[in-house]
């Protein structure tokens, strides 16, 4: 698995290059029919320590941008979205225990949940990493 490591204002971030970027900072990875999303690095060490998630419910059908549910972390609280239209059919219920993981592993353990995509384009259409990378360096939230 590639990635880009990139420093801005002294803070390191992670960046796989194996999936694509919302502008809002949710990664997706294309996985046959499936996307599995998460959190960016990025946006994982803006939040600091996260000590809850909110799970979006299986088979809830959702658009691209809308908003799924509130990461809370010490500094703040702060909504994710969806990457692309579809179904949820699967969430990774190991956060309602162990939220951290989402800043020990945002790219792994810490996936929030998968998403059946009504259209293979949408996914297309996200960021590529170096496209995200240019976002994080311009300073665009």
């Amino acid at each position: 698995m590639s990635e880009l490591v990139i420093k801005v204002k002294g803070k390191e971030y992670v960046i796989k290059t194996d999936r694509r970027y919302a502008e809002t900072d949710e990664w997706a990875k294309l996985e046959n029919d499936r996307i599995v999303c998460g959190i960016s690095d990025y946006a994982q060490k803006e939040l600091k320590d996260i000590v809850a998630v909110e799970l979006p419910q299986v088979g809830r059908v959702v658009r691209k941008g809308e908003e799924l549910g509130m990461i809370d972390s010490v500094k703040a609280t702060s909504p994710y979205y969806a990457p692309v239209s579809g179904k949820i059919v699967e969430v990774n219920r190991n956060l309602e225990t162990s939220p951290e993981l989402i800043n020990k592993d945002p790219y792994g353990e810490g996936w929030i949940f998968v998403i059946l995509p009504d259209d293979p384009r949408e996914y297309t259409s996200l960021l590529p990493p170096e496209k995200y990378v240019e976002k994080i360096q311009q300073g665009k939230k």
